[in-house]
């Protein structure tokens, strides 16, 4: 049996109409005379949404009883038996009730996928599993209900369900996502516009990934190498010079033109060691293009242009950009040079861009360095030139009725030995003078085509040419060995001083400077490793790089970084000249893992010295704020026990009535002193469990006037998860501080509602409220606003209100009031496995 298809609507936000798509959808297909059935569908009261159920069959829903209520789920089984040719199921990330075959929905759906139904489903983009942190950084919300990325990507058909930010909020406004009396709770919290703008992006961006992802996998089934200029791919040349910051800029100024322009920088190290870029320029580079948006690339070829081309067509590229050439005019003999090659050979899919700049034509500095780094193409070029050059010079003199004498053509027979150590080096040179003396003896020495030479002068001459030869192609090639050397030292130099650079600076970045070293040597993989004893096991402290060593065994080069740890790089063998420089990484590595740790340290004595301040502050706070209950107790019971004064019963009663509010004060005090010791040496353990906020928040009210509150906690409110204790204790502490603060005669309103998987306490007054930038100071222990507060205490109410908040899992934050007043908000997380109450706004924003 074959599988079904899935298709899915994704949506940046509930609300934008995926489950209206999907029945509309299903509709089509039924007048198409399709057998459709609707599996599950949650229309969440939304009438437009509801109207189209008709005229569709649904499969019975399945009950379940879980703690007591009966909770409906979709009936898989009967499903499967009715074997319709198409399925709608809703909401693929959400949660079955306990006790279901599968814990969650999209389970189901491939159970019906592989018994040959198709089914038509619908997502949220803050659902994918890999979006979670991206979301909750954006929302503040959690999501509890995802559903792995890998699974909407086996998708046969994803279509965005797409709507402006502005038009989605109308839409709630008017009525038509969520009922009356939730549309300001959800307009001021989730479906604020920058979250739907957030999520928007990160829909469209997912979508577009997904569809290059399809197209990358068409054009790999179908053998298609040219470029489909789908989508504006930029790629920038960038050779390690001072041109490269010209040509990233250009780029993004490119790419800013058109939607969706991706910039991809790429560096072409050789194979053979060193690079002879300055690393310090590459390493700017590479912080403007990810600071641009780009991406930086290095790429290993001793062919730069072949290198080039063939990135750019593997990853789709569109345009190249690339530097006019530094070298001179009369370098050019040399050869064409990058940029017009890789123009001959870009074909017509490839725009190639040559960009001039302040330093085209000046020169290159120091000549690339040669020997090993003269490449294939220049070596054999080399050997051609002391090969087959003198031969062709033999033909050609041979055959002109030129009047040139002996020393002239001993001249002509020179050039070609100088040309060939120039090209090749000195055996190229040295096999060309050979050769050009025996050409010259045979063919143009008297008496012609022998080997003997009459006249002795010409013999001299030979024996001339071949010393003269072999000097010139030894000097040639020992100044080029020599500019070998100066190129290597010079990058060396430039690695040296930005290794002294980074030290001075204190940059203790590892990954960056493990980065460093596998850009520098063109290496796959780096990794620090540490060896925990003289005989201990090796662990990796840090690595970059796919398959990194985990140990220096196993690596292709190993250096030790200090007397327990070692740089290991995988790739290939590096010569001996590169192992100084690689040498100077390692203890750069060490000294940044030392002090990582030494500013771990310093972290910790932070902490310590953090508490002590705290103690101090305490000491403080004691000395003063208890000393004034205990005063006032002390002074009513001596004025009891007096003897020379007769009270009267309302006079004892006053009296008894100040040493209980005294006593209360300290206890209140003691408390909070308390708390905050625990919770500073990090000794609060809370017992989570599910807890009903209507139960805990009225025992917390209990220290303020009765008349003081206005509560408000609907019953359809879900359950949270925290501690019964330490909740009271955040509710009163933030209770109090309302009541003290908020002006005579209006009273404090305390709401709760649902949002997603979370919880929300809001208590809100009229009073003076906080300046923006003190919004976080009024939570540090021993704060209070002004330094002359109305009422009395140390200033650890709300410092321990947040921290029993934090420690339950949850946040307590403060914000504006409108119209003047702060409001506190609490949030907690809703209890899991219970079904969030479906007329709460916030149950459906998870839908």
């Amino acid at each position: 049996m074959a599988r079904g298809t899935l298709r899915i609507y994704l949506g940046a936000a509930p609300g934008v109409g995926k489950t209206y798509s999907m029945l509309s959808e299903g509709h089509r297909r039924l007048e198409r005379g399709t057998d459709v059935v609707v599996g599950f569908v949650e229309s969440h009261g939304r009438p437009r949404t509801a109207a189209l159920l008709p005229g569709l069959e649904i499969v019975p829903r399945r009950e379940v009883v879980h703690r007591g209520e009966v909770l409906t789920e979709m009936d898989l089984d009967a499903v499967l038996a009715r074997e319709p040719a198409v399925a709608l199921v809703d909401d693929m990330a959400h949660t079955n009730v306990p006790g279901s075959r599968n814990a969650k929905r999209w389970q189901d759906i491939d159970e019906l996928l592989d018994a040959g139904i198709n089914v038509i489903s619908t997502v949220n983009i803050q659902h994918l599993e890999s979006l979670g942190d991206v979301v909750e950084s954006i929302t503040g919300v959690r999501q509890q209900e995802t559903v792995p990325d890998e699974v909407v990507r086996r998708a046969d058909q994803i279509e965005l369900v797409d709507m402006s930010p502005e038009a989605l909020r109308r839409r709630l406004a008017h009525g038509n996502v969520y009922s009356a009396d939730r549309i300001d709770a959800a307009l001021s919290n989730y479906f604020r516009p920058g979250n739907l703008t957030a999520l928007r992006e990160l829909a469209l961006l997912w979508t577009a990934d997904r569809v290059d992802e399809y197209l990358q996998r068409y054009r790999a089934d179908h053998g298609i190498s040219s470029t489909w200029q789908a989508r504006e791919r930029i790629v920038v040349a960038l050779s390690g010079g001072p041109e490269g910051r010209t040509l990233i800029r250009r780029a993004a100024r490119i790419a800013a033109k058109g939607s969706g322009s991706e910039i991809l920088a790429v560096y072409v190290a050789r194979s053979d060691g060193l690079t002879s870029a300055s690393p310090e320029e590459l390493a700017v580079q590479r912080t403007l293009v990810e600071d641009l948006g780009g991406t930086f690339h290095p790429v290993i070829g001793d062919d730069v242009p072949t290198a080039l081309l063939e990135f750019a067509r593997g990853v789709n590229a569109t345009q190249i950009l690339l530097g006019a050439s530094r070298r001179k005019t009369w370098q050019y003999v040399l050869g064409p040079g990058i940029g017009a090659t890789v123009a001959r050979e870009s074909g017509p899919d490839l725009d190639v861009h040559i960009v001039t700049h302040e330093h085209a034509a000046k020169g290159r500095g120091l000549p690339m360095a040669r020997g090993a780094r003269l490449g294939r193409s220049r070596t054999m070029a080399g050997w051609l030139t002391g090969t087959a050059g003198p031969a062709l010079l033999t033909a050609a003199l041979a055959t002109s009725a030129s009047g040139l004498g002996f020393a002239d053509r001993m001249l002509l027979f020179l050039s070609l030995t100088v040309a060939a150590a120039l090209l090749g080096g000195l055996l190229p040179a040295l096999v060309s003078a050979v050769v050009g003396s025996l050409l010259l003896n045979y063919f143009f020495a008297a008496p012609v085509h022998t080997w003997t030479i009459d006249e002795p002068q010409n013999i001299l001459a030979i024996v001339v040419f071949v010393v003269v030869g072999i000097s010139v192609a030894s000097v040639v090639d020992l100044a080029a060995r020599r500019t070998q050397q100066a190129a290597r030292l010079r990058a060396e130099a430039e690695i040296l001083s930005f290794l002294a650079g980074s030290v001075l600076r204190g940059e203790t970045a590892l990954p960056a400077l493990l980065e460093r070293v596998r850009e520098t040597f063109g290496m796959d993989s780096v990794a620090l490793l540490e060896r925990g004893g003289d005989r201990g096991r090796w662990t990796r402290v840090d690595s970059v790089g796919p398959n990194p060593a985990a140990h220096p065994d196993e690596a292709d080069v190993d250096v030790p970084a200090g007397d327990r740890t070692a740089l290991a790089l995988r790739g290939r063998v590096l010569p001996a000249e590169d192992r100084r420089v690689l040498g100077a990484f390692a203890a750069q590595a060490a000294v940044v893992l030392e002090r990582r740790r030494l500013v771990d340290e310093a972290e910790r004595a932070r902490r310590l010295e953090e508490g002590n301040r705290i103690r101090t502050a305490l000491l403080a706070a004691v000395s003063h704020d208890l000393r004034t209950p205990l005063a006032a107790i002390k002074a009513s019971v001596s004025s009891l026990r007096s003897d020379d004064v007769a009270w009267s019963e309302q006079d004892e009663a006053e009296l008894l009535a100040a040493i209980e509010e005294g006593a209360d004060r300290l206890d209140h005090l003691v408390g909070n002193l308390l708390d905050m010791s625990r919770l500073q040496t990090g000794a609060v353990v809370p017992l989570l469990r599910e807890t009903a906020l209507d139960e805990v928040v009225p025992l917390a009210l209990k220290g303020v006037p009765e008349d003081s509150v206005v509560l408000d906690i609907p019953e359809t409110l879900p359950m949270a998860v925290a501690d019964k204790g330490l909740l009271e204790r955040v509710v009163a502490n933030v209770v109090e501080n309302a009541v003290k603060y908020g002006p005579g005669g209006e009273r404090v309103l305390l709401t709760a509602s649902a949002l997603g998987d979370r919880v929300e306490l809001r208590v809100v007054d009229r009073g003076p409220g906080v300046p923006d930038t003190a919004k976080e100071e009024i939570f540090e222990p021993f704060q209070r606003r002004g330094d002359a507060p109305r009422g009395t205490g140390v200033g650890l109410g709300l410092a321990v209100a947040r921290g029993f908040a934090e420690a339950m899992g949850g946040t307590l934050t403060a914000e504006d009031t409108p119209g003047g007043g702060l409001t506190m908000v609490l949030t907690l997380k809703t209890a899991p496995g219970r079904p969030l109450a479906r007329p709460d706004l916030p149950a459906e924003v998870t839908t």
